[in-house]
């Protein structure tokens, strides 16, 4: 078989373009492709819902890749280590409660999990604003992470979806647009709390409980969680990531339930 580089560069171009298309107007757009992003994504697109994720960075996974100070070994409790095991993670028992995966394997298998699930994640894409229709988030702005790093002014691209997650991590990207677009958000102040210093116990059990709605049709999930509703850090553990994922997905899916049977 003889390689045409052009007819390679029309085949990319292509798929891309039509898939795509199919995905500017979906059920839920998340911010940020860490653990907590892919396993609600994987729990979303496995109900029926149409899920679209944007990574800012070349590579999806977040900060489990590097698992602790660079060390490949995360650790995840008894309660969370399901979400793992389900996916095909191989886990070590560590004994007191504590289980140890390969963080690559982790990262590798919750990426490969939600895609195979149907969600689509695009990579390089970051979300730098969002759409906002009678106090409600309605989509978000995009553009190429390529075009943020050089400071050029190049104008974004709309995607509408019915929710939001922030799943950004510590800097909670998504809610400090919102807060600065509003004013006001569901939070004890109505402003971003900011996260307080690491403290594993108790950031573990906030990120699950912090996995809330902080404006309509906007979620946090993850380390936003904590950075948005002012809990600790919780360092190389990452059950509270993981149910913090499977929390959010299980609110939205609960919710497009409750709209099917009121349209019955």
């Amino acid at each position: 078989m003889e390689i045409d580089e052009v007819l390679v560069t029309r085949k990319i171009v292509e798929r891309y373009t039509e898939e795509f298309l199919e995905n500017v107007d979906v059920d839920v757009v998340i911010a940020g492709a860490g653990p907590s992003s892919l396993t609600a994504a994987r729990y979303l697109a496995k109900a029926g819902l149409r899920v679209v994720i944007f990574e800012r960075k070349l590579t999806p996974g977040g900060g489990m890749w590097g698992g602790g100070m660079t060390f490949p070994i995360i650790v995840v409790q008894e309660g969370s280590k399901d979400l793992l095991e389900e996916i095909g993670v191989r886990l070590r028992d560590a004994g007191d409660g504590y289980y140890t995966a390969d963080s690559v394997e982790a990262s590798a298998k919750l990426i490969a999990a939600a895609v195979s699930a149907g969600a689509r994640l695009y990579n390089t894409i970051s979300v730098e604003d969002v759409m906002i229709r009678q106090d409600s988030i309605c989509g978000v702005v995009i553009n190429s992470s390529a075009v943020e790093v050089a400071g050029l002014h190049v104008d974004p691209l709309a995607i509408r979806a019915k929710y939001v997650i922030d799943g950004t991590g510590h800097p909670a990207e998504v809610v400090h647009v919102v807060q600065r677009k509003v004013g006001r958000l569901k939070t004890p102040t109505g402003q971003i709390e900011g996260e307080k210093s690491m403290w594993a116990e108790v950031g573990e059990q906030m990120t699950v409980e912090n996995t809330v709605e902080v404006y309509d049709n906007l979620y946090v999930c993850g380390m936003a969680s904590n950075a948005v509703m002012g809990a600790p850090r919780m360092g190389p553990i990452f059950g509270g990531m993981l149910l913090s994922g499977r929390k959010v997905a299980e609110m939205i899916i609960a919710r497009e339930k409750k709209k099917d049977k009121r349209k019955k």
